[in-house]
């Protein structure tokens, strides 16, 4: 796919330990209410066994990420995973200024 154009949201974080349960509910609902909005073009994610994880959202353009980022149920999220499920995150915007993909046939 493509991606050239869009914007990525790059979401390094470490877990913590906590609400495993709660944590799956709350990221699934996000993953839901993202796809629902404009400009939404698909999310990318991994997590290791020591809680190490990166997701990559990508956006048609920063209209549309800054949009995410200011939703008031992800900012409700976010402020959640800050005191229970996350001991740490940082996030990286970045334009794609070219794309390439590979698959073996």
């Amino acid at each position: 796919m493509d991606r050239t154009g869009q914007i990525a949201v790059i979401f390094v974080s470490q877990r913590t330990d906590a609400d495993a349960a709660g944590y799956a509910e709350a990221a699934e609902a996000m993953d839901r209410l993202a796809a629902a909005q404009p400009g939404y073009r698909g999310v990318d994610a991994a997590r290791d066994k020591d809680g190490l994880g990166i997701t990559v959202s990508w956006w048609a353009d920063e209209a549309a990420a800054i949009a995410w980022r200011e939703h008031p149920a992800h900012a409700a999220i976010r402020a959640e995973g800050r005191a229970r499920w996350y001991d740490r995150y940082d996030i990286a915007v970045a334009a794609v200024t070219r794309s390439y993909e590979w698959e073996r046939s």
